[in-house]
């Protein structure tokens, strides 16, 4: 992928969709979906910010329970964001237990949950722990056309409202620049990995004058010092700007032009565009039916999005055994092969 976001499914192809994508140089993380996270240890969704929900499926939302389990009596802010009715679908799971006791806790536990209410509009509200995660602070905001829903210096994450039968989000991630370090080039510098790095990219992706101060970590007699040098030293010598970087997450989407539209323009340019493979074209007519797409429908997307690279996931249990089926037809699609109409 890029040296800073490192995506990864959170499940095999026939498991529950999700994917946890890694920051580099960061103890943090993101997840598209909330599914089965029984694969992901603690100490890796302690890293997670940001949540992003296409819909309350189970398969999609079952995970929302072991998420707050890991992060309750810590004090932190998890930001969730999801289609119209997450925030009453996440009211829900926390009146479902009994919080008498977390106004004695030391730490606050917040959720911030954010629903797209429309393509032009947006309402947040705020759980928190201590107030025994009633809601509160309720905003609304509009949004322009193709606004992020998250908008950071370095990233921003995008959100297409698609149709299965319900709202379903689709979604992508766009790094606004691709700072590579060269860690052999650190050492040769005598400089360490460290926090650090990501204060040097922020002011290299932010324009900042060649002469701006950067703390660097560095190693002298066995042991970390700081050490101040310019911008523009430590960009010449250890870092090189590349492309930008794009991952798109596409799940439960009936196969109408409105959503090929929607996805292709969200997915347009992708380094990687994950996106589902349910059915085999061969049973279109049971896709159509649960508004799913078949893996060549899913294929076909791929190519009119000109992604760098599909990764074909969400198998239908009833294709056990024979995924590497699924995944050949939504190549085979993607690079041309097999008949492209349906």
């Amino acid at each position: 992928m890029t040296a800073r976001f490192h995506p990864q499914p959170i499940n095999d192809p026939f498991g529950d969709p999700g994917i946890y994508i890694e920051f580099m140089f960061e103890k943090r993380a993101i997840l598209f979906d909330l599914g089965d996270l029984s694969a992901l240890p603690p100490r890796k969704l302690l890293r997670v910010s940001d949540v992003f929900v296409t819909h309350m499926h189970m398969d999609h939302f079952c995970g929302f329970d072991r998420l707050l389990r890991t992060s309750l009596g810590r004090e932190r802010t998890l930001r969730l964001y999801g289609p119209c009715g997450l925030v009453e679908a996440v009211t829900h799971k926390l009146a479902a237990y009994t919080w008498n006791l977390v106004q004695n806790y030391t730490t606050d536990l917040t959720l911030s949950v954010t629903e797209l209410v429309s393509p032009a509009r947006q309402r947040t509200v705020e759980f928190h722990c201590r107030s025994r995660f009633r809601g509160e602070g309720e905003r609304c905001r509009a949004l322009a056309a193709d606004q992020p829903l998250l908008d950071e210096q370095d990233f921003a994450v995008r959100a297409a409202i698609l149709d299965h039968g319900i709202p379903c989000l689709a979604f992508a991630l766009e790094e606004t620049m691709h700072v590579n370090i060269w860690k052999n080039r650190l050492k040769k510098l005598g400089l360490e990995v460290g926090p650090w790095l990501r204060d040097l990219k922020r002011a290299i992706t932010g324009g900042e004058p060649d002469e701006t101060p950067i703390q660097a970590t560095w190693k002298h007699d066995g042991h970390s010092k700081q050490r101040v040098v310019p911008l523009g030293e430590l960009r010449d010598e250890v870092a090189t700007i590349t492309p930008d970087a794009k991952i798109a997450y596409v799940v439960d989407a009936a196969h109408t032009s409105a959503n090929v539209q929607a996805i292709t323009a969200l997915a347009k340019g992708a380094t990687v565009l994950f996106i589902e493979t349910p059915f085999l074209h061969a049973d279109v007519s049971r896709a159509r039916d649960r508004n799913h797409l078949t893996a060549r429908q899913a294929g076909n997307i791929a190519r009119l999005a000109e992604a760098e690279r599909i990764v074909s996931f969400h198998y239908s249990p009833r294709y056990e055994g024979r995924g590497q089926e699924l995944e050949s037809e939504a190549e085979n699609a993607y690079l041309g092969v097999a008949r492209t109409s349906g």
